[in-house]
């Protein structure tokens, strides 16, 4: 038994590990919605010259285009609701990639501080200049030993960063214990219910825990979180209306 494969405990309900501790998009995919527009019709620019053999030593006859026509081409609604609706999910689509996106909460692994079908803003500018922080609630991708077991999981995860990069982590006693000092937490659902540790967290990793303790698919059971499958941090609950509010940045400790 490696040092991350602990006997699953009989109260860990694991029945439906897709999806049970992941992170469901709140919305479609601006690519749903993306048609391609269609070719605009611009109005020619060239003039027809015609040539009269009745009309010798006079000037070319030059028939034009009607400035009526060309307005009404340019303003044809067709086109430019193509191009409206283009530009709209073009737009979508890059600030979901790199400023934020909406994600909703599946399961119940971080009770209390996000029920099921809690709605999020997700931010994704601040881990560009900055690392992670304990106490961060963070959105990452399914690392590879997490898809290895599991090759069906395909949706994000949330948790909170408990262990940073180079630190001692251990659980026990119903405490989380970080390089030798106890982690004082008021946001946990009940006390850990299990040992775990001591290990060291790796360079660029991160150790993650759901607030839910015992009944959360995280960490403790399959390991670290690599930095580069963090996308974002969980900032704003948009819904429902009255529990909207930050979430964070940094959790008020329990001593």
């Amino acid at each position: 038994m490696t040092r991350f494969q602990r006997p699953v405990p009989d109260n860990f309900d694991h029945s439906n590990l897709n999806g049970a501790n992941s992170l469901e998009p709140s919305m479609p995919t601006p690519s749903d919605h993306n048609p391609q527009p269609e070719a605009e019709l611009h109005p020619s620019d060239q003039s027809v010259s015609i040539n009269s053999p009745d009309l010798e030593g006079s000037q070319p006859l030059v028939a034009h285009d009607s400035p009526e026509k060309n307005h009404r081409a340019a303003e044809n609604p067709w086109i430019e609701g193509l191009k409206t609706i283009g530009l709209s999910a073009i737009l979508a689509f890059g600030i979901r990639q790199i400023v934020a996106e909406a994600r909703y909460i599946p399961s119940e692994s971080m009770l209390p501080t996000l029920e099921v079908n809690d709605r999020l803003i997700v931010e994704k500018i601040s881990y560009r200049f900055n690392d992670p922080q304990r106490g961060d609630i963070v959105v990452f991708w399914p690392t590879e030993r997490l898809k290895q077991e599991n090759p069906s999981l395909k949706d994000a995860f949330i948790k909170r960063v408990i262990g940073l990069p180079g630190e001692t982590i251990e659980v026990q006693g119903g405490r989380v214990y970080v390089n030798g000092q106890p982690l004082r937490e008021n946001y946990i659902a009940a006390e850990p219910e299990y040992q775990w540790g001591p290990e060291v967290v790796p360079e660029d990793s991160y150790l993650v825990l759901g607030d839910n303790r015992n009944n959360s698919y995280d960490s403790h059971f399959w390991g670290y979180v690599p930095r580069e499958n963090i996308i974002g941090r969980a900032a704003v609950r948009f819904w429902p209306p009255g529990r909207v509010g930050e979430l964070g940045p940094e959790p008020e400790y329990r001593e």
